[in-house]
């Protein structure tokens, strides 16, 4: 069984670059306080440590 992380959104895109909107999106994340489970690889974790102040991971499954 692979390992997933559960990230979810706390924080808006609004006025934000639009880098961080773009990486928003390749999580799978596009409004407030939606979650996706995603499996745990260092680009996942890398686009994470991009945006910290708009995701958090709220569980570690695996």
């Amino acid at each position: 069984m692979a390992k997933t992380i559960v990230v979810k959104q706390i924080g808006s895109p609004i006025r934000r670059p639009e880098i961080q909107r773009k990486t928003l999106i390749g999580l799978g994340l596009n409004k407030m306080h939606k979650t996706r489970e995603l499996e745990d690889t260092p680009s996942v974790r890398g686009m994470v440590a991009k945006i910290p102040h708009l995701v958090e991971i709220i569980e570690e499954r695996g």
